[in-house]
C-alpha cells in the first residue's frame, strides 16, 4: 500500500467506499491523516466500519478546516447533478481530487504512463505492463482497471506506474502530470455525466494538461485527430501519432499487417503484428501501435518490446483467446455488451460459430449488419433470443439455444461436424448480462468453463494477462 506522508495529520473527506474509496480511506489513515468517510450505500459504511475507518455524515458542520475531499470517480460532482457533498466542499474552498492524484504526489519520483480512450484503454493498459514486466521492468498496473492506485507498491525512479484513466478519474486529477500519456480515440459517452460532448472531450484531453513528456495520439477518429494537431502546434510535449489503419509519417502504425516505426523517419518494419492471435483487428493494431510507442519513448529496446508483444495473452473477456481446439480458436469477448463492442470483434473474423443475446441495450442490431456475411451460425442466449432470431433470421443460420452452456456445446458439435478450415467459436454477446449473470465478469468465466468441458483431439488452453503485480 502507498504511503500518503503528505497528508499527515490533514483533515480528509474520503465519500464513495467501495474498492478504490476504502483503498484511499486505509491509506490515508496509515499515513496519520484524520478521515471522514461516508457512503450513501448502507453496505459500504457497514464494510467499512469493520475495517476500523471513521464513518461520518459529511454534512455542512464537517466541512470547516477539511484539507482535501477524495471522491470516488463514480459519484458526480458536475453534471448531470453533483452530490450535496461535493457542493459543500466547494463552498468552504476544500481540494476535491482523487486516488490517482494522491499516488501521483506521495510517489512523484517514478514514471508515469496514463492511458484513456473511449475504446482499448484496458488492452493497452495491460500490453504496456506486459511488455515491461517481461522486460524484467519493475512495473504497477491498474487504476481503473485491476487494483486501486494506492494499493500499489512503491516505486523509485526505476520503476513506472502503468494506469487506465476513465474520463471520470481524469475530472480529479488537477495537478498531475504523465511522463507519457496516451489518448487512443474518442467517440460518444458518458456524456451525462460531463454535461455533452464538449465536456467529455475537454475531460480525456486532459490527460495532457500537465503532460511535459510524451503525448501518443491515435489518429483513427477525427476528434481525437485534431487533438494530436493542436499537441503539435502548442510544442509543449513531443507528439506520436499512432493508427492502425493508415499511414502516420513521424509516428508508429500497421500498414498490411506490418508495425511500422517511423518515428525517426526511417519506416522501420517491426513486426508482424497480424501473427499475434491475441491482437485481433484494425482496433487491436492501434492498441499495439501505441503501446509499442510508449515503451519505446520509456527507453525499451525493441527485442524487448518484439518478444512482449508476442507473448501477451490477451485480457480476460475481451476477444481473449482462451482454447484452441482441433484448430478453431474459443474467443471470449463477454466485455462486448453493445452492438457496437461486438461490431469489432465479428469484424476481426471469417467463419464465425456467434453467442450473442442477454438483455438487450435500445439501438437494435444495425451496426452489425456489414459483418453478417462473416458468421456461418448464430446461437442466441437469454432474454434477446427470440428478439434477435426475428431480427437476425433473415441474414444467416440461428438458433435459439437459451443458456450459454447449450449455447457453446451447440456450436461445438457444429463445428465438429462442419469441420471449416478457419472457424471462431465467439461470444461476443452484444447485451448486457444482466438477465442470467451479475456481470459481464461471471458471463465471461462461465463460458471458459464451458469451453473447457467440451471433448477434442487437440485441446490447448490459454490464461488471460495479468494486471496486478
Amino acid at each position: 500500500m502507498i504511503s500518503v506522508k503528505h497528508m499527515k495529520g490533514k483533515r480528509v473527506a474520503v465519500l464513495g467506499l467501495g474498492r478504490s474509496g476504502l483503498t484511499s480511506a486505509q491509506a490515508l489513515m496509515d499515513s496519520g491523516a484524520e478521515i471522514s468517510a461516508w457512503d450513501d450505500n448502507a453496505d459500504g459504511r457497514a464494510t467499512a466500519r469493520a475495517k476500523g475507518v471513521p464513518i461520518v455524515t459529511l454534512d455542512n458542520g464537517v466541512w470547516s478546516g477539511m484539507d482535501a475531499l477524495v471522491l470516488s470517480p463514480g459519484i458526480p460532482h458536475t453534471h448531470p447533478k453533483p452530490h450535496p457533498a461535493t457542493i459543500q466542499a466547494r463552498q468552504h474552498g476544500t481540494e476535491i481530487i482523487g486516488d490517482i492524484e494522491l499516488l501521483k504526489r506521495s510517489v512523484p519520483e517514478a514514471t508515469y504512463i496514463g492511458i484513456t480512450g473511449t475504446n482499448g484503454k484496458s488492452t493497452t493498459t495491460a500490453l504496456i505492463g506486459h511488455i515491461l514486466s517481461t522486460a524484467n521492468e519493475p512495473v504497477q498496473v491498474g487504476g481503473n482497471l485491476g487494483r486501486p492506485a494506492l494499493d500499489f507498491q512503491p516505486l523509485d525512479r526505476d520503476g513506472t506506474y502503468v494506469l487506465e484513466l476513465s474520463s471520470f478519474q481524469l475530472e480529479l486529477t488537477p495537478s498531475a502530470g504523465f511522463d507519457i500519456a496516451i489518448l487512443l480515440n474518442i467517440s460518444p459517452d458518458h456524456l451525462e455525466r460531463h454535461g455533452g460532448m464538449d465536456g467529455y472531450i475537454a475531460a480525456k484531453r486532459h490527460i495532457f494538461d500537465n503532460c511535459t513528456g510524451t503525448a501518443i495520439v491515435g489518429i483513427d477518429d477525427p476528434t481525437a485527430a485534431a487533438i494530436c494537431e493542436e499537441l503539435r502546434v502548442a510544442g509543449k510535449s513531443t507528439v506520436i501519432a499512432v493508427s492502425g489503419t493508415i499511414q502516420v509519417p513521424g509516428g508508429v502504425y500497421v500498414e498490411d499487417g506490418i508495425l511500422i516505426d517511423d518515428i525517426d523517419g526511417d519506416h522501420l518494419e517491426v513486426m508482424t503484428i497480424g501473427d499475434v492471435m491475441t491482437l485481433p483487428g484494425s482496433h487491436n493494431a492501434q492498441n499495439a501501435a501505441a503501446a509499442y510507442a510508449a515503451v519505446r519513448a520509456s527507453g525499451l529496446d525493441q527485442d524487448h518490446i518484439v518478444a512482449g508483444i508476442h507473448s501477451y495473452p490477451g485480457l480476460a473477456h475481451r476477444q481473449q483467446l482462451i482454447a484452441i481446439i482441433d484448430g478453431t480458436r474459443y474467443v471470449n469477448d463477454s466485455k462486448a455488451t453493445n452492438p457496437e463492442a461486438a461490431a469489432r470483434a465479428l469484424s476481426c473474423y471469417e467463419d464465425i460459430y456467434w453467442i450473442a443475446g442477454g438483455r438487450a441495450k435500445e439501438g437494435g442490431l444495425d451496426s452489425l449488419a456489414p459483418y453478417f456475411s462473416h458468421i456461418r451460425h448464430a446461437f442466441l442466449i437469454g432474454e434477446a433470443a427470440e428478439p434477435f432470431a426475428v431480427n437476425l433470421g433473415d441474414s444467416m443460420d440461428v438458433r435459439i439455444s437459451g443458456t450459454l452452456e447449450t449455447a457453446t456445446r451447440d456450436a461445438h458439435a457444429l463445428i465438429q461436424e462442419e469441420t471449416p478450415q478457419d472457424a471462431v467459436l465467439l461470444l461476443s454477446p452484444a447485451c448486457a448480462s444482466y438477465d442470467q449473470y451479475p456481470n459481464f465478469e461471471m458471463r465471461g468465466q462461465d463460458f471458459e468453463r464451458c469451453v473447457k468441458g467440451l471433448p477434442g483431439k487437440d485441446r490447448r488452453f490459454f490464461a488471460a494477462a495479468e494486471v496486478t503485480s
